[in-house]
């Protein structure tokens, strides 16, 4: 549906590079990466609201690189809603049929499953001011599906609502995800709409695609330090390889199968490492005795910084599990993880 092929933007102190991307007929695809890594450059590169230097850029087998907005088939919703303060919910879901020709009964069964999804059918006489920020953006999002695009590009589109709206939208994506045959391309630096949402991501760093894939490889199967460490693999070292396992400052590390020799490094999730005060059973195969060097309040759980030798591992525990081992700074412990825990890449 969506192809990027060898696209390149040359902008005042920042350039997308090379970048090549494809995304399937009413996918739910999400480019993640931190900030100002080029997420929304190519976002507006593919609305045609940014000029591209070179590459081209198809929707379907058309190629659209030079095209106008509006004659993309591209609908766009940002952060910030942009609904028209003076015009009614109704008002303002119906506005861009006044620009494409949709049959009227057409347009008015769009428009009542529109409502429905996204429950707004109680409030179409309201105006935007008198409306809650989940409010307003899922109006947002019926006005720019009202004119069914073959494409809908979302730029952070729940990162300025409260907690409580953020899921009342997210909730209303999926639904309007899945009642259409529209492609979602969605920019993001939240995990939880990430693993919530998308069926394939790719992730951005400096101007360029690090990584493509499914959800899951991306955040299992790191194809670069960047990327692992982007998706929270807190333990990430440089290390040498021979046979099965690995070694880093001193420590060998079991890894359950035979390493590419071109292999540079390994990671273990947090939330793979575990922490407790005897040491573990063999089914374990990576086990080290270490001291608590840092404990850190992450709000719904702990992170623990064990010092092992040189090495510092980084485990995740609840606060129940806390007072029940008794944790603080220099206590000694066992650090332990299961060689299939063990990232390499």
């Amino acid at each position: 549906m969506i192809r990027v092929k060898d696209l390149n933007i040359s902008l005042p102190g920042f350039n997308l590079r090379d970048i090549n991307l494809r995304i399937e007929e009413n996918d739910f695809f999400i480019l993640m990466g931190p900030t100002g890594a080029g997420k929304t450059v190519l976002l507006e590169a593919i609305a045609g609201l940014v000029p591209v230097k070179s590459g081209t850029i198809f929707i379907g087998e058309r190629d659209i690189t030079t095209l106008s907005p509006e004659r993309r088939g591209v609908s766009i919703v940002y952060q910030d809603y942009a609904l028209f303060p003076h015009l009614t919910v109704l008002e303002n879901i119906t506005y861009g049929l006044h620009f494409h020709r949709i049959d009227k009964t057409q347009a008015e069964k769009r428009l009542d499953d529109l409502l429905d999804v996204v429950n707004l059918s109680h409030l179409q006489q309201r105006l935007p001011g008198n409306l809650s920020g989940g409010e307003k953006q899922r109006v947002a999002l019926a006005r720019a599906l009202m004119v069914d695009p073959k494409v809908l590009l979302l730029d952070e589109p729940l990162s300025a609502l409260d907690p409580g709206f953020r899921e009342e939208v997210r909730n209303a994506l999926k639904r309007l995800h899945q009642s259409s045959s529209t492609t979602f391309l969605m920019v993001t630096h939240d995990f939880a709409e990430v693993l919530s949402l998308a069926g394939r991501t790719a992730v951005m760093n400096n101007g360029r695609i690090e990584q493509t894939g499914d959800v899951t490889e991306i955040f299992e199967k790191p194809a670069s330090p960047f990327v692992a460490d982007f998706v929270g693999m807190k333990n990430l070292f440089r290390a040498s390889f021979s046979g099965t396992h690995g070694m880093m400052s001193g420590l060998r590390i079991e890894t359950g199968r035979t390493v590419d020799p071109s292999s540079r490094y390994l990671a273990i999730r947090p939330e793979d490492i575990v922490i407790s005060r005897e040491e573990f059973s063999s089914s374990m195969r990576n086990n080290y005795s270490g001291v608590v060097a840092n404990i850190t309040n992450q709000g719904f759980y702990y992170e623990i910084d064990v010092r092992v030798r040189d090495v510092s591992f980084k485990g995740l525990i609840t606060k129940g599990a806390l007072i029940e081992l008794g944790l603080e700074e220099g206590s000694p412990v066992y650090v332990s993880f299961k060689a299939s825990a063990v990232h390499l890449f």
